[in-house]
Order: C-alpha cells, then structure tokens, then sequence
C-alpha cells in the first residue's frame, strides 16, 4: 500500500524496458480497491511514460479510456507510440498491458512553452482555508459516526495524498464538493513527478460527485462503480506539495453512468488544471427476500 509521499514517487519511477517500452510496479495492495489497481495511479505512471519520450515539451493535455481492472498482482507495461512531433507540439498514445491485453489507453499532448493570451474563470465560491478544514484524523466522533463504514474506511485510510474535504458527511442539495489536497511530504523538483502526481490525485474523489445529491456513494455495496474515461487540462505551473482546492461537480448522472467535472486551484487562485470523468454508477439490486424473511418482515 502506497502511504506516504516518497513511496508514491518511488512508484512513478518507470522501469525502462527497450525504446518506448517502460514497466511499472503496482503496491502490495492495489488501493483504494484491492481487487484491481486504483486508476489514478495508472493515469500517472502512463503519463511518466510518455513524459519520458518528449524532450523541450510540458504535457498540457491527456485523454483515457479504462478498458479492464488492472490486475495487482503482475507489474504493468506500457508502450509508448510516439504520433507526433511538431515544432510547438508532440502526441504520445500510451498503452497500458497486462497479461497480453491492453487494459487502459491514453492520448497525450505536449507543447512547448510559448507567451500568449491569459485569463481563467475564477473561484465563485469563498471556502475556508486549509488550515481551517479539519484533516480527517481530527474529525469529531458526530461526523465520523454519520459516514457509512466504507465511506469512513476510505477517508480514514494511509495515503499519500492528504486530503480535507469540506463538509464531509454532509447532504449536498447540489452535486458539488470542494476538497484541499497535497502531497504528505516534498516532492522533487522535478515538474513532471508534479504532473504524474497531480494525475494521481485527480481520481481520488472525483467520481463521487456523481452520487452526492442521492445520498449513496461510490463507495458503498448499492453501487457497483467505475472510471470509465478521464480527461485532464494542465493551465499553469504549479506544486503538488503544496495545498491545492479541487472543486467538483456533476452536471448529470443517467443510465447507470455519471458525469463529474472538477477546477483545480492553487492558494492564490490561479487555475491550474481541470478535470472530467464518466463512470459507471450501476445501482446493486438488493438480494432477494427469502421465504422465512419475508414472514418475519
């Protein structure tokens, strides 16, 4: 289990295996899910890839696609096809395998720094400042009571990324949610581990915006959820290890899938990348009422 922030560097860390050919080691336990390998940490090693075979270029734009859960148990391959390479911009097409299918794709673009036009859509709503968000170790026992056992297993867990959700536990009458993120120790200065860590962050909470306004949560047994796609927007330069606000939502949820989207600022207001995601949402029928159940009920 990846729990602290120089462990998730160490497994950003690539294994080059031939040209354009690069393996990646998955933790002991594959989190949050130890049934296959969390997706953000697939999103980022990928990237590292790609980052790996553009030279002079910053990556500003990447598309995903999650075909198959990937397995913890075996290292993951990634093969890099090198699409472009232009003069302002590059195309890398990234493909994760494992077991000699390829289990997630991702397009990915870079361009060379150039001066031009600026402007953002800013914050519109005033939320409190990290320091002001209680981390999830000093919660109080009412709000932690509130939360669904898995829903408190998830936020309570080891990570290296620390997290402090605003109004946890509380019922949205709007799919929206702002969370505070870092990484839990430094990170090199290096500005591609910051992308790969973002990338990594980016799939943490994002898809239970989808589920906010029902009272359940991807989290729970009533849903059988998962990242179906996920699109990323680099704007400006910036640090993971230092507090960043993720701010969510869900424009809508229907046929067993949900949309969220999510801006991403850093403390001085400046957006830095934005984000959005489909997933399944399926609602998990209840078992049957056996016969002896029923009378009793």
């Amino acid at each position: 289990m990846t729990t602290t922030a120089a462990e998730l560097v160490q497994l950003l860390d690539l294994e080059t295996l031939e040209d354009n050919l690069f393996r990646g080691l998955n933790p002991p336990e594959s989190w949050p899910f130890r049934t296959r390998v969390f997706g953000g940490q697939v999103l980022a090693q990928a990237l590292v890839a790609a980052q790996r075979t553009v030279e002079g270029s910053a990556a500003h734009s990447m598309h995903a696609y999650f075909l198959l859960g990937g397995d913890p148990a075996v290292p993951i391959v990634y093969d890099v096809e090198r699409v472009r390479d232009g003069r302002s911009f590059a195309t890398r097409r990234t493909v994760a395998i494992q077991h000699g299918r390829p289990i997630f794709i991702m397009s990915v673009s870079f361009h060379r720094e150039e001066a031009g036009l600026d402007h953002q859509l800013d914050l519109e709503v005033v939320v409190p400042s990290p320091e002001e968000v209680p981390g999830l170790g000093e919660l109080p026992a009412s709000v932690l009571d509130r939360l669904p056992a898995p829903v408190r297993d998830y936020w309570m867990r080891p990570r290296p990324i620390e997290l402090k959700p605003i109004g946890l536990g509380e019922r949205r009458a709007a799919p929206r949610r702002a969370v505070w993120f870092r990484t839990t120790g430094p990170l090199p200065d290096d500005a591609g581990v910051h992308r790969a860590v973002l990338a990594y962050a980016t799939d943490m909470t994002l898809l239970e915006a989808t589920t906010l306004v029902h009272g359940t949560s991807v989290l729970g047994g009533d849903i059988q959820a998962a990242s179906l796609d996920h699109a990323l927007w680099l704007h400006r330069p910036f640090r993971a290890d230092e507090w960043l606000l993720y701010t969510q939502d869900s424009p809508s949820a229907s046929g067993a899938r949900g949309l969220a989207r999510g801006l991403i600022y850093d403390r001085a207001g400046r957006l830095i990348a934005s984000v959005a995601q489909e997933g399944l949402i399926r609602p998990v029928a209840p078992p049957a009422a056996t016969p002896s159940t029923q009378a009793s009920a």
